[in-house]
């Protein structure tokens, strides 16, 4: 299965980049990393230096320790970003059990769930085409809600009321299609593309 791993030769450099773009948010001083990572300090160091160095990271002084948080502007970032949600966490685990989980045409996370903003109650933060087994992705979604301690918001289409849907300008579907979104499976030409009735 692709990974990040194929690009990245370091495992280090790949399990601070998977803790990195899974908390976008968050800043942290080398020790904290070392326990989130499993990994040792003087390994945590070295990669810290070479992802400062690239531009990934920034660093900041508060009172005695030195913390580090991605730097937004960093300008291979949307790309990172969406190599690590497509290789780790709920991504992963979609890839992984795609077969169990049915005929799946496209799964779609949106901006905010990439970034781990809290979406309003009628966003939708991952969205499902396809011939699903309900079961199994309903188990897969309370994993996540019980890993991230809060509610996803998600959405199921056969391919056929998706289309239908795309067709007919559905405000639902045609807000998902306007917002920021990156593609676990399927292409986003396809999945954007909207037929011309008639045709």
């Amino acid at each position: 299965m692709a990974d990040l791993r194929d690009l990245v030769i370091s495992r280090v450099r790949v399990k601070m980049l998977e803790l990195f773009f899974n908390n976008t948010e968050e800043m942290y001083y080398v020790r904290q990393i070392t326990r989130e990572i499993k990994e040792e300090i003087n390994a945590v160091r070295r990669e810290l230096d070479r992802l400062l160095g690239a531009g990934v990271l920034k660093s900041e002084q508060r009172g005695n320790r030195l913390y580090y948080s991605l730097n937004k502007r960093y300008l291979f970032y949307q790309e990172l970003q969406q190599i690590v949600v497509k290789s780790a966490g709920l991504g992963q685990k979609i890839r992984r059990l795609r077969r169990k989980l049915g005929d799946l045409t496209f799964v779609m996370f949106s901006g905010k769930f990439v970034r781990g903003v809290p979406p309003s109650p009628d966003e939708v933060e991952v969205l499902i085409v396809g011939a699903v087994v309900l079961p199994e992705l309903q188990a897969l979604m309370k994993e996540e809600e019980k890993r991230l301690g809060r509610e996803v918001n998600y959405a199921v289409f056969t391919p056929e009321e998706f289309d239908f849907r795309k067709t007919r300008r559905d405000p639902f579907i045609m807000e998902i299609l306007y917002n920021t979104r990156v593609m676990v499976i399927g292409s986003e030409d396809e999945f954007a593309h909207r037929q011309v009735q008639g045709l």
